[in-house]
C-alpha cells in the first residue's frame, strides 16, 4: 500500500464506525491525519475508536447528520479536539428498502433522503465556512453508481445519490477561487452491512452490471478517497471518480 501524505491534516469521516467509512478512517490515519469518526451508533463508535488505536490519533463523536443541530455541535467538538477541520469525508448513507417507486413507503423515502442527502449537505453547510477561513480543505462525498444510472427497486437511494451529485458539482464551482476541492466518487456496490438492508435478488441485480464481475472492496474505496483529499489533489474539483469496476458509461 502506497502511503498518501497527509501528515499533520486534521479529517471528519461520517458514518466512520463501520463498513467504507471506517476503512477510510483507517487509510486516513495510516498516511498520518486525525480522525474525527461521525457516527450516530455509540457503540459502534467506541469499537472502531479502538480497533484504530494503534494506527494513529481517532476520536469518536456522537451525531446525526439528519439534524443540523447536531452536525453543528460535531464540528465545534471536533474543531476542538483536533485543532480544525481540513478533510471532510461525507459517506454516511442507508439502502433503503427494495420496492417499486409506486410502492415505496413514502416515510421510507423521506429517511433515505435525510440520511443520504441532506445528510450531507448539513455536513456542508457547518465545515464549508471553516474551510473557507482558512483557505484550504479537501471534500469527498460517497455517491453511487446508482446515482449516474438509476438502480430499479432503489428509487430514493438512487435519487438521493444523484443529488449528491450534483451538489457535488455546484458547490465545487462555488469554493473553485479558494484552495478547496469538492468531489465525490461513485462506487459499485462493496459488501458491508448495508447489504443487510437490501433482497438478494436486488444483490444479484448489482453484480450482474459490474465487468469485472466482483463487489468493489472497502480498501480500494479508502485509497481513492484518500488521494482525493490529499493536498496532491490540487486542480481537480466538482468531478466524479468512477469505482464501479467498468458498469459507468460517462
Amino acid at each position: 500500500m502506497n502511503r498518501i501524505a497527509l501528515d499533520g491534516r486534521r479529517a471528519v469521516v461520517t458514518g466512520g464506525a463501520q463498513g467504507i467509512g471506517l476503512a477510510i478512517a483507517e487509510r486516513l490515519v495510516r498516511s498520518g491525519a486525525a480522525v474525527a469518526l461521525w457516527d450516530r451508533d455509540a457503540s459502534e463508535l467506541d469499537q472502531a475508536v479502538a480497533a484504530l488505536a494503534g494506527e494513529g490519533r481517532a476520536v469518536p463523536v456522537q451525531v446525526d447528520v439528519t439534524s443540523l443541530a447536531e452536525v453543528e455541535a460535531a464540528v465545534a467538538t471536533s474543531t476542538a479536539g483536533l485543532g480544525g477541520i481540513e478533510i471532510l469525508v461525507c459517506n454516511a448513507g442507508i439502502a433503503g428498502p427494495s420496492a417499486k417507486l409506486w410502492e415505496y413507503p413514502p416515510a421510507e423515502w423521506q429517511r433515505v433522503l435525510d440520511i443520504d442527502l441532506t445528510g450531507v449537505f448539513h455536513c456542508l453547510r457547518a465545515v464549508v465556512p471553516g474551510m473557507i477561513a482558512q483557505n484550504y480543505g479537501r471534500i469527498c462525498s460517497t455517491a453511487s453508481i446508482a446515482g449516474k444510472e438509476g438502480n430499479p427497486n432503489a428509487s430514493a437511494y438512487s435519487a438521493a445519490k444523484a443529488g449528491v451529485i450534483a451538489l457535488t458539482k455546484s458547490l465545487g464551482k462555488e469554493l473553485a477561487g479558494y484552495d478547496i476541492a469538492v468531489n465525490c466518487i461513485t462506487p459499485a456496490a462493496a459488501r458491508t452491512r448495508i447489504f443487510e438492508q437490501i433482497s438478494q435478488e436486488h444483490i444479484d441485480y448489482m453484480l450482474s452490471k459490474i465487468p469485472r464481475a466482483r463487489f468493489v472492496t472497502v480498501e480500494e474505496v479508502a485509497g481513492m478517497v484518500a488521494w482525493l483529499v490529499s493536498a496532491e489533489n490540487s486542480f481537480t474539483t466538482g468531478a466524479v471518480f468512477d469505482l464501479s469496476g467498468g458498469r459507468a458509461t460517462y
